[in-house]
């Protein structure tokens, strides 16, 4: 599995936070896709898109219902397709799948589309410890690559990078420097990726969707390094999350209606290429041997949870993260895994554990905009809510418990929040507290813990002059009641 440092979620948000030059990029990008999903809406009637996404979370219900049947009919098609089929329980079996696969027919050099679970796998390092060469091919993830860093954004993964600084990297690490514009920087890697891609061996893919009627293996992308991964090398292999599944070409049509319009506002992507197995003698290109793999790598557990299923109907388009307010301001790097955002705070702490990563379910307003524009109608807010019930009260599949000052901290506002004598008392010491800080009705520097922390990023309001109960007896005086 790749490294985890999810715990280190609230250093890492606050080194982001303090960088300028990060935030204004953040800044700028999410407006662009937030805005370009709601245009993409408004062009084919919210009222048609409220349709596709109740149609959408349907299939998803039905598919996760019925998720081995639908399975084993996808092996069972891919396999009179000529193909082979691979069930890995967790990264390490899923990354010996593919080592085995690559030794044993002599495999040097792999030439990579977008893939998210080889990130959760980290296939990129154990491709290098075994002799394989692995190239990312999507222009973001090869930016990502050349840096040695890990994915930004689900669909912008170099969205964090400046184009000077994608210049400085392409004169570091491929020998083309100075360049000045964007264009140039993409003719030098199309320059240097085109003979990758036309001396690979091996190529290996995500999947969007996994169609169980047609044992189909389709890809929605931008960019054609996707099309090149599936036709030109000898051996592919693609490697693709269980959840991905959907059972008929019907149903992938509602899916390839929703994933562009969510994630980049487009009708529909660039290239929408379907993988039904290794080539036939007709075909003019195409792999000659052919290999699914479909990872679990705990993914069960969510699919045994009601509470927290409904992560599985993700289709990674990344619309939670642009409307996030938490993650307009701290970026994906802040999450310390794989998937950031709200959905990345529903799924990380299952699959890689909840006591290492209990920041995540709190970094969350709970404003519900992540439900608002998903396009399958996940309910985010309620499955954090969940996590957080399961961070404080333990569970039975963790051992995560509340800190001594969090259960003391929790029953003493019980107590406060329940007897009107203490919150009057606590109300009148808070008015006399305030008074050197407040300016107006906010607070902006509160020295006292735990409101310093705070007051350090934001403005506390300040406490009314009357309380409700206050006012809510004068009013009824007034009116003579």
């Amino acid at each position: 599995m790749s490294e985890v440092k999810t715990q280190e979620f609230r250093r890492a948000s606050a080194k982001v936070l303090a960088n300028a030059k990060l935030q204004s990029y953040l800044g700028r990008s999410m407006g662009t896709f937030d805005g370009a999903r709601a245009e993409a809406i408004e062009e084919i009637s919210p009222e048609r898109w409220e349709e596709l996404r109740q149609q959408g979370r349907e299939i998803k219900r039905h598919t996760l219902d019925n998720l081995d049947y639908y399975l084993e009919m996808l092996q069972e098609r891919v396999t009179a397709n000529g193909g082979h089929v691979h069930f890995a329980k967790d990264a390490a079996e899923a990354r010996a799948i593919v080592g085995q696969i690559a030794q044993t027919r002599g495999l040097k050099l792999a030439i990579k589309s977008k893939s998210m679970v080889s990130e959760e796998m980290g296939l990129n390092p154990f491709l290098e410890s075994i002799g394989t060469e692995p190239v990312e091919t999507d222009l973001g993830e090869y930016i990502i690559q050349l840096a040695e860093e890990t994915p930004f954004h689900i669909i912008a993964p170099a969205m964090h990078k400046s184009k000077e600084e994608v210049s400085e990297l392409f004169g570091e690490k491929i020998g083309r420097p100075n360049l000045q514009d964007i264009e140039a920087m993409a003719g030098a890697a199309r320059e240097v990726l085109r003979e990758k891609l036309v001396s690979a061996d091996m190529g290996i893919t995500g999947a969007n969707f996994l169609v169980a009627e047609t044992g189909t293996v389709t890809l929605i992308t931008n960019e054609g390094n996707g099309r090149f991964c599936t036709s030109v090398p000898r051996v592919l292999v693609s490697i693709t999350g269980m959840e991905k599944v959907v059972p008929s070409m019907e149903d992938l049509a509602t899916f390839i209606r929703l994933l562009p319009r969510a994630a980049t506002g487009q009708r529909i992507s660039s290239y929408v290429t379907h993988v039904y197995g290794p080539k036939r003698p007709e075909d003019e290109d195409g792999p000659e041997e052919y290999h699914l793999i479909i990872v679990d790598n705990g993914r069960s557990k969510l699919l045994a949870d009601p509470d927290l299923r409904e992560a599985l109907y993700c289709i990674r388009c990344g619309a939670c993260l642009n409307t996030c307010p938490v993650y307009r301001k701290v970026g994906g790097h802040s999450y310390g895994w794989v998937y950031p955002g709200p959905i990345g705070a529903v799924v990380s702490p299952v699959l890689v554990g909840l006591e290492r990563s209990k920041d995540l379910p709190n970094a969350s307003s709970l404003c519900g905009a992540c439900k608002d524009v998903c396009p399958i109608k996940i309910n985010i807010p309620h499955m954090l809510l969940k996590l957080r019930s399961q961070i404080s009260e333990g569970s039975p599949t963790s051992s995560t418990k509340a800190s001594f000052v969090d259960r003391i901290t929790s029953k003493g506002y019980r107590r406060l929040m329940s007897s009107p004598r203490l919150l009057g008392m606590a109300r009148t010491l808070g008015l006399l507290a305030q008074w050197p800080f407040s300016r107006g009705s906010f607070i902006r520097r509160m020295p006292i813990p735990p409101f310093s922390r705070w007051t350090r990023t934001r403005d506390m309001p300040a406490l009314a002059p009357k309380s409700f109960r206050q006012v809510w007896k004068e009013r009824l005086e007034e009116e003579g009641r």
